[in-house]
């Protein structure tokens, strides 16, 4: 057997070794997205007193008050380094309403000065969105897993089953027809609806005009929370909730897929009210939630095949610069009542790397590896400046204050650069972890699809320092992977190889283990696993 060969720290990197989550893949523009994104995600972090209490989150790109939603998916980045993780989501939970629902944000600053001047504790709801209670239970399970505090989840877990009943009995929020989560008439998650002109602006009340429909993204948020809230419950030892939730989990996914897929992807909008608004063909809109609803589980392998394929032939025959489409194609202009709601612009088509980056990490998993490479290579050119923004224009040119309907238009989008974090550690490095404190964790390297023939990836968490490293060495020749991994945990391994290639043998600490040779798409893989108590070194050889 060859020894490993010696990995010498790249001094570009040094901050990201320095933080222990860092990537040394000998290619710099992989390498440097971990300390750069780290950066933005610094300056993304607001406080507030709230009531006599210090709560600290992460905040929204365009706004500087604390959202659930943006926290949450932020966290997928921010649970590496930021170490108060809990204190924001006892807040929210602390504020839960007696019917079960979650403000959508707070704040003590005002938003759009000098109209407004009052620096009062303001939580705010938006009466049209429909997904914030399933972005709490995200967030508790990101939270968790960096933390590993199962006597904090008990306490949580009341408030995320009152959240839950509340989507699945409010008329607001559910169709007792469908058995669907619907929402007004918004462009895909946004928070304010079409109302055919009967509103002067931008509408986020709901009425009796409201025109309801079932939106894709909605439901594969509560179908992964469903799909958690049963995991929760088995991990404590509850069999009877924990069915109950899984139940719930694959009623609503087998109902949403067979609503929403047409055939290339997820329908925008599946309609409850009729309407038609003058040059739009809604069954040719690919919304931003299309990647998402892969990465929480609801598509099929097959389905994501072909939502992630339709993005491939968007992105051919677009002029955009990327193919992260907010929506595509756009809304007519000022439909929504907002002049600056132009096509390409914002969410009515603008360009989000936060698309960019569910889209590469659904490719990652499955079998469009170089596909999503290619995505974490282009969000590096677009960060160059280090500055990142929640949207561009489809030529490029950065969003501004003065073309979006938000106050704030901040460089350091953590929403997007997060999503490409998430792409970068759990498909590229393939560290995926699905417990808590990396204790069960899938390794999957993908090295073979960037070109790599060596790489060390450490992966830590900010609240408890739990992790797991490993160093990866591909002997081109030999024919043969190397890995030496650290830490303690259930390793399922499930390694990339070179095209064509059909592994032959598999050692762990030289001693031949059982292995299976699988196909996801044309991308050949060899899966096997092994307890984890210190060190292991595994030997792959093809």
């Amino acid at each position: 057997m060859c020894k490993m060969s010696s990995l010498q720290p790249d001094p570009v990197n040094l901050l990201a070794h320095m933080a222990d989550t860092f990537i040394r893949s000998g290619n710099h523009r992989l390498d440097i997205l971990i300390p750069r994104v780290r950066g933005f995600l610094a300056k993304d972090i607001a406080e507030y007193t709230m009531l006599g209490k210090r709560v600290r989150g992460f905040r929204s790109p365009d706004s500087p008050s604390i959202w659930l939603r943006d926290h949450s998916d932020i966290l997928r980045g921010g649970k590496y380094w930021e170490r108060d993780l809990q204190g924001v989501l006892d807040h929210f939970a602390e504020t839960q309403t007696a019917r079960g629902w979650l403000f959508d944000n707070f704040a003590t600053k005002p938003e759009k000065p000098p109209c407004e001047r009052e620096n009062w504790a303001r939580y705010i709801r938006v009466p049209v969105e429909a997904d914030v209670e399933f972005r709490f239970v995200k967030a508790v399970y990101l939270t968790w897993q960096a933390t590993g505090d199962d006597r904090w989840l008990r306490v949580m877990l009341p408030h995320m089953e009152k959240a839950l009943e509340y989507v699945l009995t409010d008329p607001w929020r559910w169709d007792s027809r469908t058995r669907l989560v619907k929402r007004a008439y918004t462009v895909d998650t946004w928070d304010f609806d079409y109302t055919a002109g009967r509103n002067p602006w931008l509408n986020f009340q709901i009425d009796e005009n409201t025109i309801w429909g079932i939106m894709h993204g909605d439901n594969s948020g509560y179908y992964e929370a469903f799909t958690l809230m049963s995991f929760f419950y088995g991990h404590l030892g509850k069999a009877k909730p924990a069915a109950y939730w899984q139940r719930q989990a694959e009623g609503l996914r087998s109902r949403a897929n067979k609503l929403c897929f047409n055939g290339r992807f997820y329908t925008h909008r599946v309609p409850l009210t009729p309407v038609s608004i003058p040059g739009v063909n809604e069954g040719e809109q690919l919304s931003l939630s299309n990647p998402m609803d892969i990465n929480r589980g609801m598509a099929t392998h097959s389905i994501a095949v072909s939502i992630i394929r339709e993005y491939q032939r968007r992105g051919k025959a677009s002029s955009a610069f990327a193919e992260w489409f907010s929506i595509d194609p756009p809304f007519p202009d000022g439909v929504f009542g907002e002049e600056k709601l132009v096509g390409g612009a914002y969410c009515n088509g603008g360009i989000m790397p936060l698309v960019g980056g569910e889209l590469a990490r659904a490719a990652f998993e499955h079998g469009f590896e170089e596909y999503g490479v290619h995505q974490l290579l282009r969000y590096e050119e677009l960060t160059r400046n280090n500055k990142t923004y929640l949207w561009y224009f489809p030529d490029g040119r950065a969003s501004s204050v003065e073309a979006s309907t938000s106050p704030e238009a901040t460089p350091t989008d953590g929403w997007g650069s997060s999503a490409m974090l998430y792409a970068l550690i759990e498909g590229l490095a393939g560290v995926v972890d699905r417990s808590a404190s990396f204790r069960s964790v899938t390794l999957a390297p993908r090295w073979a699809a960037a070109l790599s023939r060596e790489a060390e990836v450490s992966v830590s968490y900010g609240p408890s320092g739990a992790s797991i490293k490993y160093r990866y060495s591909h002997e081109v020749a030999a024919c043969r992977i190397q890995m030496e991994v650290e830490g303690k945990a259930e390793i399922f391994l499930h390694l990339l190889l070179p095209k064509g290639a059909e592994p032959i043998r598999v050692l762990v600490n030289n001693r031949r283990v059982r292995f299976k040779p699988t196909m996801v798409e044309e991308s050949p893989y060899v899966d096997t696993n092994f307890h984890l108590s210190g060190k292991a070194a595994v030997t792959i050889e093809y």
